[in-house]
Order: C-alpha cells, then sequence, then structure tokens
C-alpha cells in the first residue's frame, strides 16, 4: 500500500522522469485481447511480416552491388538476424509484453533508451507499409490495372481494406493473415521448382564491373556497391523482430514466443536463399536489378509472357506482398499503443475499442504511409526510410539482451540464447555497420530520417518524461524498485 502510494504522487527520479496518477479505470480502457495466438500463429506472424521481402524489393539490391554483393548482404545481414532473433526469443519470453523492443530497451538502458528504440521502431513500422504498397501496386499494373486507374487507387484500397480488418479484431485478423500468408508461400515453392531446372550461374554475373575499388565480375560495383546492398540484403528479413509486439496477445509468451521467432526466422532464410540465387540465375542479374514484379518476370523469361505458371506466382505474390503489409500494420499498432500507453506519445492513441483493438494507433500511421506513398510512388526510396529506422532500433535491441545479461543476471527467463552476449555482440557490430550502410544508399533519406528521430528525441526530453504513466506494466517495475528503495 505504501508503495502505491509513493506511486500515486508525481516521483522525480534521478533523470527528472516523472510519474502521473492516471486513475484506476486508465488501463481498463486500453486492454488487448488476450490469448488470441499461440506459437504457430506467431510464426506465421513473423513470415508475414517479411515474406513480401522475397517477392520484391530485395532484388534492387543487384543494382547497388551485383549479386555477389547483395550475396554478401544476405549473408551478412541474415547472420544478424539469426543472432538477433535469439537475443529477442530471450527478451520476449522474459518481458512478455505489447511494448516488445521498447519494453526491453526500457528495462535494460532507462526511459531514454526504451523511446529511442521504440521510435526507431515506429519509423520503420509506419514507413514499410507505405514501401510495400508500391509494390502490390507494381504486380496489379502488371496484372492488367488499365493505365489511367491513378496508382494511389490501389495504395487507399489497401490502406482501407487491411486497416478496416484490423480494426474488426486481433484474433480474426491473424487468421486472416496466416490465410494470406500461406498461399504466398506456396506461391514460393511453386516458384523454386518451376526455375530450378532453368539455373545458370552465368546469369548471376552479367552486370559489367565498372572502374571502383575491389571491382571484379563477382563484385562489379567493387566494395563501396556491397555495402550499399547491405540496405537490400536486410529487406529479405526486415521486422521479423515484431513478433514480440504480439506477447500480450499471445497463449503463453514464455513457451511461445521462442518457438514462433526462431520457426520464422529459419524459414526465411530458406526462402530468401532460394530467390537471392534463382530470380537472377533464370532472367539475369542486370535485367532483374530494375524490375518492380521480379519473380513473374523471371518465370516469364522462361516460359513467355503467356505462362500460367508466372500468372500464378505473380497474383500469389500479391498475397505475399499483403501478408507484410497487413501484418506490419497489425505491428505499428501495437508499438505506438504500447508507447503511448505508457506515456511516451500521447495517451489518447492506445485507447481500444470494444474488440481491444486501438483504433487511432491503427488509423494515424496508415493514414502517414497513405500518403507517403501516393506523395513520393517510390519503393526504393521508402526502403531506405524503414530501414534506417530499423537498423538503429536493432542497435539498441542487441545492445538491451547485453545489458539485461550484465545488470539482472538472476531474472527469470523462459528461454536463454544460445552464446548469451557473444551471440547479441555479433549482432550489435553488424548492426552497427548497417547503419553506416543507410548514408552509402541514400544520404538525404537517412539524414532526413535522422532528423525526424532526433526531433522525436527532443518531444520526449522537453515534454513526455515529466508526464509518464507508471501503472504501465513497461514503467511499474521501475516504477516499484524506485519508490520501496526511497521508502527503505
Amino acid at each position: 500500500m505504501a508503495l502505491r502510494k509513493a506511486l500515486s504522487q508525481k516521483q522525480a527520479t534521478s533523470t527528472n522522469i516523472e510519474y502521473t496518477d492516471v486513475g484506476s479505470n486508465y488501463l481498463a480502457a486500453r486492454q488487448l485481447k488476450k490469448g488470441a495466438a499461440g506459437w504457430v500463429l506467431l510464426a506465421g506472424l513473423g513470415v508475414a511480416y517479411v515474406i513480401s521481402g522475397d517477392f520484391s524489393g530485395w532484388n534492387l539490391g543487384l543494382a547497388e552491388g551485383g549479386w555477389g554483393g547483395l550475396l554478401i548482404a544476405f549473408l551478412l545481414m541474415g547472420l544478424m538476424y539469426t543472432c538477433m532473433v535469439l537475443g529477442l526469443a530471450e527478451l520476449s519470453s522474459t518481458l512478455p509484453t505489447a511494448g516488445a523492443g521498447y519494453g526491453f530497451a526500457r528495462r535494460a538502458l532507462g526511459p531514454l533508451g526504451g523511446f529511442a528504440t521504440g521510435m526507431a521502431i515506429l519509423i520503420e513500422y509506419a514507413v514499410a507499409p507505405a514501401a510495400i504498397v508500391t509494390f502490390i501496386g507494381g504486380y496489379v499494373r502488371a496484372l492488367g490495372l488499365p493505365e489511367d486507374i491513378p496508382i494511389w487507387v490501389v495504395y487507399l484500397v489497401c490502406y482501407a481494406i487491411f486497416v478496416g480488418l484490423h480494426l474488426w479484431g486481433v484474433g480474426e485478423a491473424l487468421k486472416v493473415m496466416f490465410v494470406i500468408t500461406a498461399v504466398a508461400v506456396i506461391a514460393l515453392l511453386a516458384f523454386v521448382v518451376g526455375t530450378v531446372p532453368h539455373f545458370d550461374a552465368a546469369n548471376l554475373f552479367d552486370i559489367a564491373p565498372i572502374e571502383a575499388l575491389g571491382s571484379s565480375e563477382f563484385l562489379p560495383l567493387g566494395i563501396s556497391g556491397a555495402l550499399a546492398a547491405l540496405v537490400f540484403g536486410i529487406w529479405f528479413f526486415l521486422a521479423v523482430e515484431g513478433v514480440p509486439l504480439a506477447a500480450e496477445e499471445s497463449a503463453n509468451p514464455k513457451r511461445d514466443m521462442p518457438r514462433g521467432i526462431i520457426t520464422a526466422i529459419v524459414i526465411l532464410l530458406f526462402f530468401g536463399a532460394c530467390v537471392l540465387v534463382l530470380v537472377p540465375g533464370t532472367a539475369g542479374a542486370e535485367a532483374m536489378g530494375t524490375s518492380d514484379n521480379p519473380l513473374p518476370e523471371a518465370l516469364r523469361h522462361i516460359y513467355g509472357q503467356n505462362s500460367g505458371l508466372a500468372t500464378f506466382v505473380n497474383w500469389a505474390g500479391l498475397f505475399g506482398l499483403v501478408a507484410s503489409f497487413f501484418s506490419i500494420v497489425f505491428a505499428y499498432s501495437r508499438q505506438l499503443f504500447a508507447l503511448s500507453r505508457a506515456g511516451y506519445l500521447p495517451t489518447a492513441l492506445s485507447l481500444t475499442s470494444r474488440r481491444k483493438t486501438p483504433y487511432l494507433a491503427l488509423l494515424i500511421p496508415g493514414t502517414i504511409g497513405f500518403g507517403l506513398a501516393a506523395w513520393l510512388k517510390d519503393g526504393g526510396l521508402l526502403i531506405n526510410i524503414a530501414v534506417f529506422g530499423a537498423t538503429v532500433s536493432y542497435v539498441l535491441l542487441n545492445l538491451s539482451h547485453i545489458m539485461l545479461r550484465i545488470r539482472e543476471p538472476e531474472l527469470e527467463r523462459g528461454y536463454r540464447t544460445p552464446g548469451g552476449r557473444v551471440t547479441t555482440g555479433i549482432a550489435l557490430v553488424l548492426a552497427t555497420v548497417a547503419v553506416i550502410a543507410t548514408f552509402f544508399v541514400d544520404v538525404l533519406a537517412a539524414g532526413i530520417t535522422a532528423i525526424i528521430f532526433l526531433l522525436a528525441i527532443a518531444y520526449f526530453w522537453f515534454y513526455s518524461r515529466h508526464r509518464l504513466v507508471a501503472q504501465a506494466p513497461e514503467e511499474e517495475f521501475d516504477a516499484l524498485t524506485k519508490a520501496e528503495s526511497e521508502l527503505n
């Protein structure tokens, strides 16, 4: 009782963090639906986040670094994500809240580190659907959408339908997402079967080398091209780290979170390797480096323009793009919900409906994403913005795992990362390299995104750190610990 009384008053900590009494009904109006997802649905969610990256976007890295450069990027970023996922499996089984990455960093790095991580993730998840919807537009055009219909109409329909499904309810949305993802996986398997007999390794190296440091047939654009390709190597895996955002809606997070996210990364590594080899290995690296629907184009190169398999993969490719679009909408809403519920962002954004969905956290980033897509119409540029936010968050997430292992070695963990701090240390180094690589691809996009990120930090420092909500799950432990220390 004494602790709760201490929390009911504004408390200033050594970093001038203040907690505000919000009343007993505050959390009651901010509840998510419990038990909506088991580990199979969580694995499906992890694959759904990323599977669009196998259908479009990654191939732009061929133009940046050639096949060799993109292969190096895939291997390095695949290692980074695998190590990071093993760390997240531990963190999500230990701290299963909707805050996920922000919650992990909040516990390990304090309020500023938590907010910085949450905002980096929010930038990634708000912009990634905008990039994906431009690729959806490309696939729809390839299926015969008349040129006189503006492409922004496709973007608007996507946002309206799939944000609407999330407003309907999380259990229903996750089941729809799982079916959509299954169709996309079938299409990828069909693509693999259809292209393996026609693979020719010479097609991988058809980009002529330029005069650049380290350039060769394997690295036609040199070492700098390989570094630039890292951004597109990330696109094979971008957003799989969002699985822990469903922690409060899972059936048994301590058991299900590690199973779900590890299963997802194994599936993604397999399919990423397949398309990386088979798309340019059949249709040529140079041609595929500029395609906005590379898998159907590769099949049409083999079987002709009227290929039934190409048409199927084109339609199913839409399912893959929709799966990622659909699931990342879920992710941005939960990250915004958690930051808002804890007072880091305006608390109205975490209100939930009768169906336990955070409606404003769904609608506001969706509106921003649609506006960016309709204005820019440039999936590559939007990828660069999303990847900058992602890589910053990866640095902080891996650092969080390391610091939590150091500071709280006795903390009860449902799963322990193989290799411990060494594993996430590898991911930390590679994530730092990836942040630097974003400036090699598009210094303007990375610079503007960095400025937006710093403005968000300023908002926290000058405003929201004085209005945090102690009763929020990610804040309660820290607040209770400080209050107990002061009372004793």
